[in-house]
């Protein structure tokens, strides 16, 4: 297939581009490098792409509707996956405009052009965020999601809206992916595994917040990936069992389906920590801090609809996960 992916030198999407390239895929790759963190780490994983004969990549930003048609012309894609968005919880509490537009008016843009060139199925990270304020664990993608703690939940929720009305309106198939807590090799700077491994390693005192106490669906990354093609191979259809009258918020008579992708087994931080100490070879001195705002206190996953529906299943264990991020860490930076 030729499947285009947006923010394939990000984290996730550098992965799953590396996924469907290995299987023969023809990938056309869409990033706008912002420099929210170090765009010399998004190079560096597109220069892995580009190295590989059947990867195309397009230096572009979604929130210019002009440069999406653009990416579109000419180019007959069997599949989208939309994984370029402007990551970062707390970020989003110092620049909210820039959630908005690359969340929200970026994603439009995107729905139009998919819209008109007719895409047989259009993949979408949401996040475990759009849970929010709900205590009920693990998240059910039938729970209600209408209390999001912050703005960042807030765009990937009005993601989920906004392609339910494409595929009511317009016969589009979309499935989200909400997912969780994802960490591994290629990583982000910003994220816990990152700067826990590299304060550990240089001797510097870690951030621990709400005194490790919180508990997250850590995911490791090839997981993700694996999700991510799964649900994108499978076009989504209407569902024959959903009711008007008791609307099941994850499924529709639509062509519009939500999924969870997490690991199985939530972990509290204080024991993530361990690992990566154990990983890194020493101890880590701890400052410890109250939860931050906008962050949920635990998350698990309720994985079962995907399990059912997609055959998926997370495989990777947290130790190896860890193990695997650690070694990644030190062979990038030589240390």
């Amino acid at each position: 297939m030729r499947v285009l992916v947006t923010g394939a030198a990000g984290f996730i999407g550098y992965h799953v581009s590396q996924r469907l390239l290995a299987r023969g895929d023809a990938v056309t790759g869409l990033d706008n490098f912002n420099p929210y963190y170090d765009p010399a780490l998004k190079e560096a994983r597109a220069a892995r792409l580009t190295d590989q004969a059947r990867f195309e990549l397009v230096r572009a930003d979604l929130s210019d509707p002009a440069v999406v048609a653009a990416a579109f012309e000419g180019r007959a894609f069997d599949r989208v996956i939309h994984l370029a968005a402007q990551p970062g919880v707390r970020y989003s509490l110092e620049n909210p405009a820039l959630y908005i537009q690359s969340n929200v008016v970026g994603f439009g843009h995107l729905l139009e052009a998919c819209r008109h060139a007719q895409i047989p199925h259009l993949t979408y990270a949401s996040t475990s965020s759009v849970y929010g304020a709900n205590t009920h664990t693990p998240y059910r993608e039938s729970d209600g999601v209408d209390h999001p703690l912050q703005l960042y939940a807030a765009t990937k929720r009005a993601n989920e809206l906004m392609a339910h009305s494409y595929s009511h309106l317009f016969a589009l198939p979309t499935t989200g992916l909400r997912f969780f807590t994802v960490y591994g090799p290629w990583g982000r700077p910003d994220m816990s595994p990152w700067l826990f491994t590299q304060s550990i390693i240089e001797g510097r005192p870690i951030k621990v917040f709400n005194q490790g106490r919180h508990s997250r669906a850590f995911t490791y990354v090839d997981d993700i990936a694996n999700g991510v093609v799964l649900a994108s191979d499978q076009i989504a259809q209407p569902d024959p069992a959903w009711s008007a009258a008791k609307p099941d918020p994850a499924t529709s008579n639509a062509p519009f389906r939500l999924f969870n992708l997490g690991g199985d087994q939530p972990v509290q931080l204080a024991d993530y920590i361990a690992e990566i100490e154990r990983a890194a070879g020493r101890p880590a001195v701890k400052e410890y801090l109250p939860l931050q705002p906008g962050d949920a206190e635990d998350t698990a996953a309720d994985n079962s609809r995907a399990e059912t529906l997609l055959g998926y299943r997370p495989t990777v264990s947290l130790r190896d996960g860890v193990q695997a991020f650690v070694d990644w860490y030190r062979e990038h930076h030589s240390v």
